[in-house]
């Protein structure tokens, strides 16, 4: 799929990333990274062991000991896992996002090597998710704590951790609860025209829609692009593990939606497609995110269609390697301009650490890999 010149460009990109991981990890340890301010990464895990992001720079050493069997790499990103047996164990902090915490450790680990211990934590994670689902809403509820009858659209890259614990265990419970729960995503966060809301507050007793809140966008009704990317990317992956095509159609349509929107400011989102023209925030992590949902996409279907979302993944990502990368290898991150969510003053144009696994998946995917996590 891609040209000769295609293979050399990418080729040079990942050789300036996986070098730049190696460094990082050189530096790092078995920190756990978040968001990079002044060109130094502190250690989130410190600050929450909950943290949703806290699977993301395991995952993007697992890829790049892929590529490289550089055993450091393999090293560290077990060590993580390890300390997020303390997560684990904790219980009451964990919530929707243990998906995104142990796909990338635990599952990428078993994947890999073959690590009985990590298939077990995965599988407890699993089961986690799974014993969030309300029966009556048909819905896996997000967050804790009065938020029991919140749904998200994150929520839909979680639902792979459930496709993974049906196949490995054969058990189709698992299977059934992220069918469930899309089916509920879409009826109440996919809008019309292919953008979604971020959250939707159902009546915990009959699932009932009550109200649609802002979330991370500029606000209700609006249009936060890292959630349009979460969901296409989340169901073209529910696609890939059911073959539903209602899963298909609604990732496609999200898909028309953000490339039309991208398309008027050079291939790289702003963070609400709805927001006011000043000021300019943009969120290159959506960028990332998205990229990887069209590859996923185009390698769902025939050739003569999966070509339109090949090309504009590549127009993307050649955008982001282009205008927003920083491959100093002395620096921690590579993304940049990257933002946690619209009216969060602090977390603006960054370089946050999911931003750079996404950016590391979709090169290895371009260049043929087959590791895969979801």
């Amino acid at each position: 799929m891609l040209t000769k010149n295609e293979k050399i460009y990418y080729n040079d990109v990942w050789q300036k990333i996986e070098k730049k991981i190696i460094c990082q990890n050189e530096r790092l340890g078995d920190l756990i990274p978040y968001i990079s301010f002044d060109g130094k990464y502190t250690d989130r895990f410190l600050e929450n062991k909950y943290w949703w992001t806290n699977g993301f720079w395991s995952g993007a050493l697992w890829y790049a000991y892929d590529a490289c069997k550089n055993e450091e790499l393999k090293n560290n990103a077990a060590k993580i896992e390890l300390r997020l047996d303390e997560s684990l164990d904790g219980y009451e902090g964990l919530h929707h996002d243990v998906g995104f915490m142990w796909l990338l450790t635990s599952v990428a680990n078993y994947k890999i090597t073959g690590n009985e211990k990590s298939k077990t934590r995965a599988m407890h994670a699993a089961s986690l998710l799974a014993g969030r689902f309300n029966l009556r809403g048909k819905y896996i509820r997000a967050w804790n704590m009065d938020k029991v009858g919140w749904v998200i659209i994150d929520s839909m890259m979680n639902l792979p951790l459930l496709y993974w614990a049906s196949e490995i265990s054969n058990d189709p419970r698992f299977k059934y609860v992220a069918i469930e729960h899309a089916d509920t995503a879409m009826k109440y966060l996919l809008r019309a025209d292919g953008s979604v809301n971020h959250i939707a507050v159902l009546d915990e007793k009959n699932g009932e829609l009550l109200d649609i809140p802002a979330g991370q966008g500029y606000a209700s009704g609006s249009s936060w692009s890292r959630g349009q990317a979460w969901a296409l990317y989340g169901f073209a992956l529910s696609f890939l593990h059911t073959k539903e095509q209602k899963y298909l159609d609604a990732a496609k349509q999200i898909a028309h939606y953000f490339i039309s929107n991208v398309a008027a400011t050079d291939y790289v989102s702003l963070v609400d497609f709805r927001a006011p023209k000043e000021p300019v925030k943009r969120d290159t992590t959506a960028t990332a995110i998205a990229v990887c949902g069209l590859i996923q996409i185009a390698e769902l279907l025939p050739d003569i269609e999966s070509n339109f979302y090949f090309e504009n993944a590549k127009r993307m990502l050649e955008s982001l390697i282009n205008n927003h990368c920083d491959f100093d290898i002395n620096t921690d991150g590579i993304l940049i301009n990257g933002t946690e969510a619209y009216h969060k003053e602090d977390g603006i144009h960054v370089k946050i650490v999911y931003g750079d696994y996404y950016l590391t998946e979709a090169i290895r995917r371009l260049l043929g890999s087959k590791c895969f996590f979801w």
